[in-house]
């Protein structure tokens, strides 16, 4: 599998990153990319009147990246704006086939409410983990403060994902980059899985902004963490090899998915927390004995 990281300024004009995303994909197709992977809030980027941009996903830009995924054959992952219910909006990062049908939609699940920002303030944080097939690979999603959350990548690889796919909009700060490249490649080490990470880069043709617009450092890292692709701080796109045979390899010596004691710790994929009868029960919260109860109490 052939990976496009694909490393863009981020206008707060839809229309402009439309075009630019149309560019990046006539690329990714040439260099012979089976998916491509776009920053989050690949629609406006942050600073932007979000609500106004926000739109369902059958809407104009959803639909000119069903069209461009279509045009180049080439999967693609972005990030995108939706209405929430209670008048903020969702940061969803989308995937569509190389079809152009629309595979995977994927609400953040953390939000950054750190180090002098409040996502919170305009978004609405989603709930549920995804993993869908993308160009024949299981492939799960976070998008940007998600990685600092282990747990999440962890439920997505239980889940059956060989990929996670990162779209970010990574802020810059002290040792912040660095913070980006150890924890991009410490959730590929510890669970043995390919990580591509595609961000954004400041856009020099839009007015300044403190929110974040971006550090670049898109990579695609393997499962024992080797930097395949690395594109630094300039706009880009870089395509580079995803070996899934590699995952295999790697798995058979250091199995350490298998060595994680779920009779200490529960399953990591919360949708195996079942009661003593085989029902879903909450991960917290009173309620009837799991099966890791029982298996503690032994």
């Amino acid at each position: 599998m052939r990976i496009a990281l694909c490393q863009l300024p981020i206008s707060p004009e839809p229309g402009i990153n439309l075009e630019r995303v149309a560019e990046a994909m006539a690329t990714a197709a040439r260099l012979g990319a089976d998916l491509a992977v776009f920053p989050e809030a690949t629609q406006a980027r942050f600073g932007s009147d979000l609500r106004a941009v926000a739109e369902p996903l059958d809407g104009s830009f959803g639909t000119g990246l069903s069209e461009l995924a279509n045009g180049a054959g080439v999967a693609l992952v972005a990030g995108v704006f939706e209405p929430a219910p209670d008048g903020r909006v969702y940061n969803t990062a989308v995937a569509y086939a190389g079809s152009g049908e629309l595979v995977a939609a994927y609400r953040k699940i953390h939000l950054f409410d750190s180090l002098g920002e409040r996502e919170s303030a305009l978004v609405a944080p989603g709930s549920e983990p995804v993993v869908a097939d993308l160009a024949g690979t299981p492939t799960g999603f976070a998008t940007c403060y998600d990685i600092r959350f282990p747990e999440l990548t962890r439920a997505l690889v239980a889940r059956g994902a060989e990929l996670i796919v990162v779209p970010g909009a990574w802020a810059a700060g002290l040792f912040k980059e660095e913070h980006w490249v150890t924890l991009v490649r410490a959730r590929a080490i510890e669970n043995t899985v390919w990580v591509a990470a595609a961000g954004q880069v400041p856009d020099p043709a839009s007015p300044p902004t403190r929110a974040p617009t971006g550090v670049g450092r898109s990579m695609l890292v393997d499962p024992m963490g080797a930097v395949r692709a690395d594109l630094g701080l300039w706009p880009q796109v870089a395509v580079a090899e995803l070996d899934s045979a590699m995952t295999a390899r790697v798995r058979a010596v250091l199995p350490c998915l298998e060595h994680r004691r779920d009779e200490v710790f529960g399953p990591a994929d919360p949708d195996r927390w079942t009661d003593t009868a085989g029902h879903a029960v909450p991960v917290s919260g009173s309620g009837p004995a799991t099966e890791w109860d029982a298996a503690r109490s032994r």
